[in-house]
């Protein structure tokens, strides 16, 4: 049995983001191809996502220096101990689904928060005399991402950084398998949006069955 993080950052739904609907029809292909694997839902808009402050760095510094947890402020106890969680949560999965919109050439910022809370050396990765090393190697994680242009191909994939971030992401932690499902051009070609739409909830049935 394998444990599924489903990780969305949108304000919308499924009815109103074609992210979110393609993401959707994954997920629900997935559970019927694994009835038995545990799928835990993460709304990032609706998530405690701590922004690293001076509160979260103060807090660092204090157990770094040997303190014990109790001695920290109660904000720091609050950000540090909810950045801790979410990390562990994250380590504990087997699997990865990121579902965004491409958002000025990358994604939504809770998606950068909530990365930004998963960075933990020791946990993630881990620094050697030759650099980072990432620890999450039995892992493996998907990107579901809608564009409203064409980035796959041509100049305008330079353009596009969120799902290249996340890749690197990947990377750094050591995870091995990291695959992207784009839902694109349906702005740009709105006579053609339901298709598009269509053939991209095709593909994520599909790869449902072999995630």
């Amino acid at each position: 049995m394998a444990t599924v993080l489903y990780i969305t950052a949108h304000p919308h739904d499924e009815t109103q983001s074609y992210s979110m609907a393609v993401g959707k029809a994954f997920i629900e292909s997935y559970r019927e191809a694994n009835p038995n694997d545990e799928v835990i839902y993460l709304d990032l808009y609706k998530q405690n996502i701590p922004y690293i402050d001076t509160d979260v760095f103060s807090g660092w510094g204090k157990l770094r220096s040997g303190s014990d947890f109790n001695q920290l402020s109660d904000s720091e106890k609050a950000k540090v101990g909810r950045l801790a969680e979410l990390t562990d949560q994250f380590v504990a999965a087997d699997k990865y689904v990121f579902v965004t919109p491409m958002w000025n050439f990358s994604f939504p910022p809770v998606m950068k928060a909530y990365i930004d809370s998963l960075c933990t050396a020791g946990k993630t990765f881990k620094y050697t005399e030759q650099g980072a090393v990432g620890l999450l190697t039995d892992k493996k994680a998907l990107h579901i991402q809608a564009r409203g242009g064409i980035y796959s191909e041509g100049p305008a994939a330079e353009m596009e950084m969120g799902h290249r971030y996340l890749g690197v992401i990947m990377q750094f932690f050591g995870i091995p398998s990291f695959e992207g499902l784009f839902i694109e051009g349906h702005n740009q070609f709105p006579e053609r949006a339901q298709e598009i739409k269509e053939e991209a909830i095709a593909r994520a049935r599909q790869l449902a069955k072999t995630f």
